[in-house]
């Protein structure tokens, strides 16, 4: 596991159970008590955790960093595959409508769509730029892209004609990625317009799944877009705390662990 990966993941354990202990934290991941005390001290000059004798506690800011497109896909991308391998149990029979946002791991379960034999008998809206181009590569006819204003750093489709012509469309199922998840706020991203195309997404969905790795869980950003009981299913990966897994389970939310 790369230094950042696992700071990601002791970012996430911290925000989820509130305070980690270093000599815990070491075996958990099986390196020495030195190398989690620097990466300690990496989350804590950013601001993620607050250092104390013996480990770190949350930090209680609401998170505002985005990052380009190319460093979320690497994130986790072992995690991510698994996910969206996962997330194929979740599409809808044939000649249903999906939702697909912006989401990185999303985007892989796009990739995956284009392989599976009913592809093209699905009616598919999304607003990513990269998701659309790929499923048209590979020949599948009932794409929709939104239209609107394109995010740079994200290529994600944007802005008021784009949630205006999502008022007017109905999807089975919305496969929705965030950049954060917890119980008090639910789902939350850095940037308000894009908030809007994934509320918009799961307000007008009749099953929401929202994949998300383990290394999101307990971190808040910004803007929330959707509250815990918007959520049908989570789909994470084995990182995942088991103490927010059965919170999730006890408001009767499906969490799929992918392997």
């Amino acid at each position: 596991m790369y230094a950042e990966e696992r700071r990601r993941q002791i970012a996430s354990l911290t925000a989820v159970e509130g305070r980690v202990n270093v000599t815990e934290l070491a075996e958990r991941f099986e390196v020495t008590a030195e190398t989690i005390r620097r990466d300690l001290a990496v989350l804590d000059r950013e601001g993620i955790v607050h250092r104390v004798h013996g480990g770190a506690v949350a930090s209680q800011t609401f998170q505002t960093t985005e990052f380009s497109l190319d460093t979320r896909f690497r994130s986790a991308s072992a995690a991510k595959s698994a996910i969206a391998r996962t997330a194929l149990d979740q599409l809808p029979a044939v000649g249903g409508s999906i939702f697909l946002d912006a989401g990185t791991s999303v985007t892989a379960l796009a990739n995956l769509i284009t392989e599976q034999p009913r592809a093209r008998e699905w009616s598919i809206v999304t607003n990513s730029l990269v998701t659309a181009l790929n499923l048209a590569n590979a020949g599948l006819t009932e794409v929709q892209l939104l239209g609107g204003s394109v995010r740079a750093i994200t290529q994600a489709v944007v802005g008021d004609t784009a949630l205006r012509t999502l008022a007017l469309m109905r999807g089975d199922v919305a496969f929705i990625g965030t950049n954060a998840l917890t119980l008090d706020h639910g789902l939350s991203t850095a940037d308000p317009q894009e908030a809007a195309i994934k509320a918009a997404m799961v307000t007008n969905a009749h099953k929401v799944v929202v994949l998300c790795d383990s290394t999101k869980l307990g971190n808040d950003y910004l803007v929330s877009f959707a509250g815990i009981n918007d959520i049908d299913v989570v789909i994470t990966d084995e990182g995942a705390p088991e103490t927010f897994i059965e919170a999730l389970r006890e408001r009767e939310i499906d969490v799929i662990i992918a392997h």
